[in-house]
């Protein structure tokens, strides 16, 4: 008899995971509660426009690659300015794709050395070097896979990953300039963290962006999304949508099944790709579980408005910051106040700028976010309401523009609808914050050691959020089941 899994949330650690487990030649089911898979990761259309609703940045693709059979790889371009910085003081600064160049950018427009900002990157590459095998492709939470010789030789290196000092800290002592300073604190805002407590390790971040590049897919970023799909269709992997798990069926050593629409079905191994609180919460109650995770500070949420726009502005690039005044303020309103600066960092992105059929002709598509704190029972229409007026300041002040008559048309995504739709709890997009440095061993592993068959993917578990270490966490699931199964031949 064929060997069955089943997946819960068709997000992209969800999808991934159900095409590795296929190629293992399990007969697989996903059920998905939305009328769509993705996730996080997804999209709108509306009068003619089309918008990516979340993630926007692609990096590392041939992690996906891998799981796409080669007629099915869809084309992406790498970017040659990855982001369009603008600062309050009227400074503007293109991070070119070419490190030369970004450097040579950095020193023309803030007199901070072209080579003191390629040092970094190097740094940046050598700190990736060391953790991204035992952090990112690997489960630290197996002893056999954590401590072996090569892993040894890293660790006798770990003063090199700056564990030590805080990320504002080591960019503070790096660059000294407080507009470069903020653009690589502003990595840590990658996974919902904060600058002046995350570990200046994540400096890492800048070095997939920088060192290794970043891309658009041709089509937008929910081809990644629809890719991943034909490939799990290809092999056989069934699709139920509008379909919430209601319980995972678990003995005291082992899963057996799901509970769904009134109905047990049997699997032999059940794979989770939902909030980690939320499984904890309804899926497989457990108290102790859940005091331990609310008791760790969760990430950033965000607050965007995605808005169809009358004109192009030639000006503005793919990703563009407008960067606040006082960066240590707005964290600061972010995790102890629990509210939004009156001068947000606002990102707007424009998917039209690299695939030109988003939009109308001469119009654009703006996705326009600032970061948010969890949902904590904040008045959030106030809230919207007044930050929505302190961006339209600060984009039409520093691009000199009308801005509010542009806008044709807007939609609003907040931590409450975030949650909503996604089960991300209280809106936090990528579960525990990473703002301390033992952050990471406190992500929960891939699986559950005392429960045989239960695993966990997605970015609420380890090794965190983003698509690339989403797509990692299924492979880690799939490489821990392929050795089982070798195991019981």
């Amino acid at each position: 008899m064929k060997l069955k899994a089943g997946i819960i949330g068709a997000g992209i650690g969800g999808l991934a995971a159900a095409i590795r487990l296929a190629r293992l030649g399990y007969q697989v089911e996903v059920f998905e509660q939305s009328a769509r898979a993705g996730g996080k990761l997804n999209e709108f259309r509306q009068d003619g426009f089309r918008f990516d609703t979340g993630p926007s940045l692609f990096t590392l693709p041939h992690l996906l690659d891998e799981l796409l059979d080669e007629d099915l790889r869809f084309r992406y371009r790498k970017l040659d300015v990855v982001t369009q910085y603008f600062f309050d003081d009227g400074t503007r600064l293109s991070a070119f794709a070419d490190v030369e160049k970004f450097a040579t950018e950095v020193e023309q427009k803030t007199q901070v050395p072209a080579k003191r900002v390629l040092r970094y990157l190097k740094q940046a590459a050598q700190i990736y070097r060391l953790t991204a095998p035992i952090f990112i492709f690997n489960s630290i939470h197996r002893f056999r896979k954590l401590f072996t010789w090569p892993n040894l030789g890293r660790a006798l290196q770990a003063f090199r990953l700056k564990p030590l000092s805080t990320l504002h800290g080591l960019n503070q002592k790096t660059f000294g300039d407080p507009r470069i300073i903020q653009l690589f604190d502003r990595y840590a805002t990658y996974n919902g963290s904060n600058p002046y407590k995350t570990p200046g390790t994540l400096s890492v971040i800048s070095h997939l962006e920088h060192n290794l590049g970043a891309y658009f897919p041709a089509g937008g970023m929910y081809q990644i999304v629809e890719a991943l799909l034909a490939q799990a269709n290809r092999l056989g992997v069934r699709f139920f949508y509008h379909t919430p798990v209601e319980s995972v069926i678990a003995g005291k050593k082992s899963v057996s099944g799901l509970r769904v629409k009134g109905e047990n079905r049997s699997y032999n191994l059940v794979v989770s790709d939902v909030d980690i609180h939320h499984f904890y919460r309804t899926l497989l109650p457990d108290s102790r579980r859940l005091k331990k995770m609310e008791r760790t500070e969760r990430s950033s949420s965000a607050l965007i408005f995605y808005w169809g726009m009358k004109k192009r502005f030639p000006e503005l690039e793919l990703h563009n910051i407008f960067f606040s005044q006082d960066y240590r303020h707005e964290f600061s309103c972010l995790f102890e106040q629990k509210t939004i600066t009156n001068d947000p960092t606002v990102y707007v992105f424009i998917s039209s700028k690299e695939n030109l059929a988003d939009a109308p002709a001469d119009m654009g598509n703006w996705f326009v976010m600032v970061n948010a704190p969890e949902a904590a029972g904040q008045n959030w229409e106030k809230l919207r309401q007044r930050t929505r007026q302190n961006i339209l300041k600060k984009l039409q002040r520093i691009l000199n523009q009308e801005i509010e008559n542009q806008i044709l048309f807007e939609r609003i995504l907040d931590p409450v609808t975030i949650e909503e739709l996604t089960g991300s709890f209280q809106g936090a997009m990528y579960g525990p914050s990473s703002n301390s440095p033992f952050s990471a061993f406190n992500r929960h592993p891939n699986f559950r050691s005392d429960i045989a068959g239960l695993y966990f993917v997605g970015g609420t578990v380890h090794p965190g959020g983003g698509i690339p270490l989403c797509l990692s966490s299924a492979n880690i699931v799939a490489e821990i089941v392929e050795e089982q199964l070798t195991e019981k031949k």
